[in-house]
């Protein structure tokens, strides 16, 4: 092919229609609205399902099930994105398919069906999760992987948090399940309607990573090397080399980094000693320290803590680099010293340490994938690392459950010691090459 001829301005990449930061936030804003509905349908499926019938039990295994649902399919939908290059299709897909479930949700009147719905949903989110992930992912070379992936996160949870509020508020008015869910299908279509609109004005965000013509910040459509801020390679991960820095020099099917896989292999250890949300509410409200009907106020304080630190450690990532991870063990030993006491201060203060705790999962634990991975192979890294999570997730909740029933003390122990050997494995993925 023939570069252009003097004079001829080259063709403006479909990045260029849009900043780098306004990309971000406005994939926040279909976060939010999108969290908004399904963390208000996930406040209230246990009841739900025991209003159609349901046992303990069957609360447990459908829940438990939702989760590795929404987890452990992204190992498909990953390199199924990747090799297909339709990122955008699989996002929307996904969120519609989240869109479309909840409503339904609250007008299922057989338990079969609303179990079903209960896991479409989750469903919905491994569908898209990859590929919303690796088009963020290119965004954020501008803006910074920590300070991108923590705005969006924040945004995020914004939804989850005024989601649960406006349910709980609606069934304490008096409707039932049907009207509360079924209202949440306005921000559901507002998400959509928002990431349509996005998909045509930037159809491929790769073009951010790559030097060519994109927005100024003064707004003028610019070429870089001609007055345009250049284009930043993505922080030096240990692990990376230049091969990987540099978007656009790794074949689309090179093998994932070796650091890349130590690095899975510290999640997985930190998140099997990390408690859930259900063992923390399990207790206080056994223990008579909370009734069931202010445990979701806790949970969106909880939510609050979580956009919090999502912003503080992605902020600190961009300055200090991946050694600011080494927070995220010692905050999920501290979980259960505190939730797992008999005073109502401490375990509140427990599950909001919990809280900051899942703002750093969610967010710098994906910021740096990001910077360990070629853009060719994002997505199948983004669907691996998630399978990884949900696998620890499954083992981690099983484990505290388990330990919970048999000894208190020994949960805390057993926590502390995993996640001792999470920082080891930890030192271990800052001095890896691949």
């Amino acid at each position: 092919m023939s570069a252009p001829g003097p004079g001829t301005a080259a063709k403006p990449t479909a990045a260029g229609r849009l900043r780098p930061w306004r990309f971000v936030l406005l994939f926040g804003v279909v976060s939010l609205l999108a969290d908004f509905v399904y963390e208000g349908a996930r406040s209230v499926t246990g009841p739900l399902l025991a209003s159609l019938g349901a046992s303990a039990a069957v609360v447990g295994v459908v829940t438990g099930v939702g989760e590795a649902a929404a987890l452990l399919p992204r190992l498909l939908s990953g390199p199924l994105a990747e090799r297909t290059g339709r990122f955008w299709a699989w996002t929307i897909a996904g969120y519609a398919l989240t869109v479309a479930a909840v409503p339904l949700l609250g007008l299922a009147g057989v338990l079969w069906a609303a179990c079903t719905l209960v896991i479409a949903e989750r469903i919905g989110k491994a569908v898209r999760s990859p590929a919303k992930d690796t088009l963020l992912s290119h965004a954020t070379a501008i803006t910074g992987r920590g300070r991108g992936f923590a705005v969006h996160e924040a945004m995020d949870q914004l939804g989850a948090l005024a989601g649960p509020l406006l349910v709980a508020a609606m069934l304490a008015a008096g409707s039932g399940y049907g009207p509360a869910l079924g209202v949440l299908a306005v921000p559901g279509l507002v998400a959509l309607a928002v990431l349509l609109w996005l998909r045509t004005r930037v159809p491929d965000p790769a073009g951010y990573e790559t030097p060519t013509r994109y927005e100024s910040p003064a707004g003028r459509e610019s070429s870089a090397g001609h007055g345009a801020p250049a284009v930043p390679a993505p922080r030096a991960v240990p692990g990376m080399t230049a091969s990987h820095a540099v978007p656009g020099t790794a074949a689309p099917r090179t093998r994932l980094p070796r650091a890349f896989w130590v690095y899975a292999g510290f999640t997985a250890a930190t998140t099997t000693g990390f408690a859930t949300f259900g063992v923390l509410s399990f207790h206080a409200v056994t223990r008579g320290l909370l009734s069931a009907t202010t445990v979701p106020v806790l949970y969106s304080a909880a939510m609050g803590v979580d956009a919090l630190a999502a912003l503080a450690t992605g902020w600190a990532y961009d300055r200090l680099g991946p050694r600011v991870l080494a927070v995220l063990p010692l905050l999920a030993a501290t979980v259960p010293a505190l939730a797992f006491t008999n005073t109502l201060a401490l375990v509140v203060a427990g599950a909001l340490v919990w809280g900051a705790a899942t703002g750093v999962q969610e967010s710098t634990l994906r910021a740096t994938v990001a910077d360990l991975v070629p853009p060719g192979r994002r997505a199948s890294a983004y669907g691996i690392f998630a399978g990884v999570v949900g696998a620890a997730t499954a083992a981690g909740g099983g484990l505290a459950g388990a330990l919970y029933d048999a000894s208190i003390p020994a949960l805390i122990t057993v926590t502390a010691g995993i996640q001792a050997a999470a920082l080891l494995l930890f030192a271990a993925s800052r001095h890896t090459r691949t």
